[in-house]
Order: C-alpha cells, then structure tokens, then sequence
C-alpha cells in the first residue's frame, strides 16, 4: 500500500469519526439547555400524522441514497451492480462526513472508485461530473425556488459571519457564495467541453504568478483531470446527460424534504408556501454549511439551523427548534458514520485482501498431487 492510500486510508480513522460526533452533541447540548424547556416538550402532541412524516423523511434519505445509486451506475455504464454501488456510495458520503465541507472528498472518491478498478481517467471524470451536476441542480434550484417562494419572505436577519478577517451578513455570504458557485461551474463546464487544454493552460499560467506559485502543483492536477474528463465524456447522448441530471435533481430534492417532513411530524402539515419557503431557506443554509472547517458542518449544520428555520417550528405554544434539528442530524448524517464504518472494513477486504486470496488459491497445489 502506498503512503498516498495510507493518507487517504487515515481519514477514517477513529479519532477522525469521533470528532465531527463531539462537535455536533456539544452544540445540540448547548441548545438544548440554552432554548429547549420542559413547557416547550409539554407542547409536543403526536398524532397519527407524526408517524406518517417521520416514515416519509425517512423514505427521503433512501431516495436520495438510490439516486445517487443510480447515477454511479449510470456513468459507469452501469459497471458497477447495486452492491458496488451501494459501498462506493456510502463509503463516498462517510468521507464526506469526516472532512470538513470546505475541503470536500473528491481525492478521497477517486481513490475509491480506482479500488474498484475503473482507472484513475474514469474515476477522475466520474467525481468531477458529480461535483458539476450537483452544482448545475443548485445554480438552477436557487432563482426558481425563489421566484414561487419570494425572495423577501426568504431572506433572513441571521448573525455576520467572520470569513478572512472581515465581517459579512448571512445573505452576503449566501450571494457570494452562489456566485462563486456559479463561476467555478461555467469555468469546469467550459474546460470540459470546450477547451480542456486550454483550461490547463490558463491555470499554470496564473499560478505561475508570484503570489500563487504554491498553487502550482494542484493547478497542473485539476488541469490533468479536467482534461481526463473530457475525454472520458466525449460523445454522450443528451438522454445520458438527462438521466444524469434527474438523478441528480431526484437525489438533492430528496436531501432537503427531509426537513420539511421533520418539521410537519413534530408541528403538524404545513401550506405549500411555507414549505416552499423551507427549502429556500435550506438552499441557503446549504451555502454556509460549504464553507464549514468542522468535518461534515458538523456543529455549524446546528447552530444555523435555528437561524434559518425557527419560525417555521417555534409558536406561541412552545419552540421545539432545537429537538428538530437534534433530529435532523440523527436521520441525515449520523447514519452516515455508523453505516460507512460497516461497510469499510468489508469493502477494504474486498479490494485488497480480496485480490490476494484469489491469488493464493491461483498457486495453492492440488490436494490430489502425491506428496514429495
């Protein structure tokens, strides 16, 4: 094994998976003897309808897990059985839950799709197309979503927020951010699709610049797997690229109507409205979890979800924000971590030992042969 794969291979290490766990608990303990009181759970008041939204954000989590099943078949030319794709996706989204956001997993997920024998120029091209898909869904969610919700109901007064020794509003930074969003994506698609070498020139050439020569290295890098992808992805049908993109829009829907049905199951069915102003809100929030530095925004997921969403939950009755978003976090990411150290140690035995079993048994004597 490589000092590269033992690199990648120490991200799931314990002490890694413990510490987004902490993180989170600590700030939901915060919140909970801060906000939540007994007067606030007295006005809990289950109804047949609380078990019926609790099984639907449930079922969210499986659709959005088999879309996502579906799209690595998908651009794998369907290389992979459900199994495979099953592991790669979990193992994919344990990563992503022990990074911090702002890092992200893609070298983690190449190197989990290599083990699984697609090559470094398929497994390059696949992680880059998820991360371009994902992004066209959100650059495209965000003005239509608004535009049914309403911009001025979606907006929110939240705290400023301290990036890079200067202060910026919550909606400054949900603005910056789409916009950054929404350039790195044209840039990709336009190396991809139109000019990949070109693309890698154009970033040596400005990391060439003094004050980003340490840049150079990961340049070259991004340069050489845009120019993978678009070899890998030459010639595709537009049916393939629709497929990809359902999957994708099956699979991010899903991800936030887990909240709008967490929230019905404790305070009842809500309008349309609101729940349209929900997953506005969820579309922003989602931009601050990005640029998170705690592994999977955990702690940061639960400080902002209050901001943003208590005055869907909190009435004159009794606030139960904080118990909603404890219970957010337990259907949606800590599965994630539970799940991916299953499957782990099975799929680590399966690519590596895997191999040298069916090696052994290549070389092992016949029993019949008579012994010397």
């Amino acid at each position: 094994m490589s000092s590269q794969q033992r690199k990648i291979l120490n991200i799931f290490a314990f002490r890694r998976i413990i510490i987004p766990v902490i993180l989170g608990v600590a700030v939901i303990i915060y919140m909970i003897i801060s906000d939540l009181t007994r007067s606030d759970l007295a006005t809990i008041n289950w109804r047949w309808y609380s078990v019926l939204y609790f099984f639907l954000a449930f079922l969210m989590m499986v659709v959005r897990d088999v879309a996502y099943m579906y799209r690595i078949r998908l651009l794998t030319g369907k290389e992979f059985s459900w199994r495979r794709s099953f592991d790669v996706i979990m193992l994919w989204e344990f990563a992503s839950s022990v990074t911090p956001s702002v890092v992200g997993g893609s070298a983690i997920a190449i190197f989990i799709l290599t083990k699984e024998k697609l090559g470094i120029g398929r497994s390059t091209a696949i992680v880059v197309v998820t991360a371009m898909l994902d992004e066209l869904f959100y650059i495209a969610m965000v003005p239509l979503i608004f535009l049914v919700a309403g911009y001025g109901r979606a907006s929110v007064a939240g705290p400023e927020i301290l990036i890079a020794g200067s202060t910026f509003s919550t909606m400054n930074v949900f603005f910056i951010g789409y916009s950054v969003i929404v350039m790195l994506t044209l840039i990709i698609a336009y190396g991809i699709f139109i000019n990949p070498g070109g693309f890698k020139w154009l970033l040596v050439k400005i990391t060439s610049l003094k004050p980003l020569r340490k840049f150079r290295e990961g340049a070259n890098i991004t340069g050489d797997q845009v120019i993978l992808t678009s070899a890998e992805l030459r010639g595709k049908s537009a049916g393939f690229w629709a497929r990809a993109f359902g999957s994708t829009v099956f699979s991010w829907t899903a991800r936030f109507w887990v909240v709008n049905f967490l929230i019905m199951a404790f305070i009842g069915p809500v309008n349309l409205a609101d729940n349209m102003l929900i997953y506005a809100r969820q579309l922003m929030m989602w931009v601050i979890m990005l640029i998170s530095p705690t592994p999977g925004g955990s702690g940061i997921a639960e400080y902002f979800f209050p901001i943003f969403l208590r005055e869907f939950i909190a009435g004159p009755a009794g606030d139960l924000t904080t118990l909603v978003a404890l219970t957010w976090r337990v259907v949606s990411y800590y599965p994630y971590l539970i799940i991916g150290a299953i499957v782990l140690p099975l799929w680590l035995r399966r690519v590596y030992l895997g191999r040298k079993l069916i090696s052994f048994r290549k070389t092992k004597k016949n029993p019949s042969e008579p012994k010397i």
